[in-house]
């Protein structure tokens, strides 16, 4: 933790020594005869050798009779040095000085320091410290630590500064409970994360490699051979099946991290808690969760090269079976360092929202098509597990913003007083809704739309479907497009202009076998005159059945003419070709908008388009007026 200043209140009964245990501290020796309270004293960070103390210390000395000063200067600290001196000064600490803290409801970190420790034989010290300090660890949680020093012999005085700015930068409380002489669950958790993403090959060891990676990491310098040596044999006296011939296992590197705490090293356990972005209460930092990260409206959000290439290297790590297919167990696995697969994918019935394979397994192509579509419609969620799952970037301070991209605004035109939205050169992800009467076959598409085989049974969308999938363009190029069914949802959605905004095309469909089905449309139109700024696209489905005539003012065909739209497409799931020719339609209109906005006129010809069909019509006329000269003056000659 990166703190500038740290305020520490010495409190405790008259005649402790709060004031000689400053004074000693500040003058490295002891200074007789000095005032009852001494005033507010400031330590600059040079003073303490430590890389993990602030840019300063302020220490505050009190006096137990003034209560009110007492109680503000409290308030105001970010940590209490309390110290007593004999029996009936620590007898204090529990009936007197916790309580009052606890009356206050402040939540501060305690350091315990027994005074005077001068007046006591050496040998007494180890017995008094188990009789005194441990029943205090275990009696309050506030309690970081307790010491025995002496300020007439300048006895720990520096170490329990230290500690005291331990307790602000590196607290213990949060990772280990003195009562129970373990690590709390909250820093088991945080630990077995850390040990997970640092598992590279997930063989659930870590091996030399990988334990001085993670040391490189979070200190900045590497281990040698001796040094290894060391942190394995400590392992295998705290916990023989801690190591194994590959290396280190996850009980192992808890069993040292708990050493490190109950020895007054946890320093250590923070510098790798800090390193991994865990803040005090051993949550993930939200500057690694939630980034700042400013989308202009207009803009869509899609993955960078670095992002895909993360999700495919992840992909192909926990394919442990190398089937080209992540089972449930594999993606168990895979997003164990998360909460857990996310809620949008559950509530959207993931996978079935993308390509999986006969099994049912995840696919290469599905999974970055679902992470696609993710961070279309809701990019925060993907920097989220970007960070949950170890993101890293290789630019300086980078973020997790550096795996997606920003595309360009999108600009509105134009064209004898209707808007209509300017072509897109800079997007790969497209969003489409689907709409048209139940039973036109809107389901059927999105199956189709995935490879599935077309299924007799009907049933109606009520909850709002969404798919997701690559379509190959002409020259080669890929691009997603997400397919959104709308269900019952259908009226609040249209009814959004932050929703419209967000869909690049409509997919108008209906069932050129019931005569019923096309009127729908015109009714649906309509009602939402809004839909007239979007592209669109009128899709016959069922083509491989009778065509009906439909009922309606107007047939499709003419229809369409009538708002400057091409005729509907008339597709088929047992028509593979007419499925492919209608998707890559959809990307291009939605990349070229003008080709497809209803009501918009098509654009005249311009007059230097005429000029050049009029100079073109001239060359013509005179090359034929040519040939024909020359023909003539030739039959001439031969005849002579």
């Amino acid at each position: 933790m990166s703190t500038d200043t740290i305020r520490v209140v010495v409190c405790g009964d008259e005649g402790v020594g709060k004031s000689c245990i400053i004074t000693s501290l500040v003058k490295e020796a002891f200074v007789p005869n000095i005032q009852h309270v001494i005033p507010e004293i400031t330590i600059p960070r040079d003073f303490s050798s430590s890389p993990y103390s602030p840019n300063s210390t302020i220490l505050i000395d009190t006096s137990s009779s003034e209560l009110s000063t007492l109680q503000k200067e409290i308030r105001q600290a970010d940590v209490i040095w309390l110290i007593y001196s004999d029996h009936y000064t620590y007898e204090r600490i529990s009936l007197y000085w916790m309580m009052m803290f606890r009356s206050m409801g402040v939540n501060l970190p305690v350091v315990v320091c027994a005074n005077k420790s001068d007046l006591i034989p050496h040998i007494e010290h180890e017995k008094l410290a188990i009789d005194e300090f441990l029943p205090l660890l275990r009696d309050f949680k506030e309690i970081e630590s307790c010491v025995r020093c002496s300020a007439k012999e300048n006895y720990n005085i520096t170490q329990a500064f230290y500690i005291c700015q331990r307790a602000v930068t590196h607290p213990i409380s949060p990772i280990f409970d003195y009562k129970e002489g373990n690590l709390k669950p909250l820093a088991i958790d945080a630990l077995k994360r850390i040990f997970f993403l640092s598992d590279r090959d997930q063989d659930g060891y870590l091996n030399d490699k990988e334990f001085v990676e993670l040391q490189k990491k979070c200190f900045t310098k590497g281990l040698d051979i001796n040094e290894m040596n060391d942190i394995k044999s400590t392992i295998i006296k705290l916990l023989p099946q801690g190591i194994a011939s590959n290396g280190i296992s996850e009980q192992g590197f808890l069993a040292l991290n708990k050493f490190y705490a109950e020895n007054g090293r946890h320093e250590t356990t923070w510098g790798i808690l800090r390193t991994f972005h865990y803040t005090d209460s051993l949550s993930l930092s939200d500057k690694i969760l939630y980034p700042k990260f400013d989308v202009p409206n207009g803009s869509s959000v899609e993955l960078s090269p670095i992002g895909y290439k993360f999700l495919v290297d992840l992909f192909l790590l926990f394919d442990k079976d190398n089937d080209g297919g992540l089972n449930d167990e594999e993606l168990r696995i895979l997003f164990k360092p998360t909460p857990g697969i996310p809620k949008s994918w559950q509530e959207s019935n993931f996978p079935r929202t993308i390509v999986c394979n006969e099994q049912g397994y995840v696919t290469l192509q599905g999974w970055l098509a679902q992470w696609s579509m993710t961070t279309f419609l809701d990019f925060k969620t993907t920097l989220a597990y970007l960070g949950y799952l170890g993101f890293e970037s290789n630019v300086k301070n980078g973020s997790t913003t550096s795996a997606l991209k920003i595309t360009k605004p999108r600009k509105i035109r134009k064209r004898k007083g209707k808007s209509f939205r300017a072509p897109v050169n800079d997007r790969t992800v497209f969003n489409c809704f689907v709409l048209g009467s139940p039973g036109s076959g809107k389901t059927s598409l999105l199956e189709a739309f995935l490879g599935r085989q077309y299924s007799e049974l009907y049933s109606p969308t009520i909850q709002q479907r969404i798919v997701a999938n690559t379509v190959e363009l002409t020259g080669g190029k890929q691009c997603y497009l997400i397919l959104e069914e709308l269900g019952e949802l259908e009226p609040a959605i249209l009814e959004n202009q932050s929703k419209l905004d967000q869909c690049d095309i409509l997919c108008y469909t209906y069932d050129s076998a019931d005569p019923d089905s096309f009127n729908s449309l015109v009714e649906l139109r309509e009602k939402y005159p809004q839909l007239d700024g979007l592209p669109a696209v009128f899709v016959a489905l069922k083509a491989d059945l009778d065509r009906q005539q439909q009922r309606s003012d107007l047939q499709p065909e003419p229809y369409t003419r009538s708002i400057f739209l091409p005729a509907p497409l008339h597709i088929s799931s047992s028509w593979s070709s007419s499925l492919n020719e209608l998707f890559v339609t959809l990307v291009e209109t939605a990349k070229l908008p003008s080709n497809a906005t209803p009501n918009l006129e098509p654009e005249p010809e311009s007059d230097a388009t005429s000029n050049l069909v009029i100079a073109g019509g001239s060359l013509a006329f005179m090359a034929i007026v040519s040939i024909w000269f020359l023909r003539g003056t030739l039959n001439k000659s031969s005849s002579s």
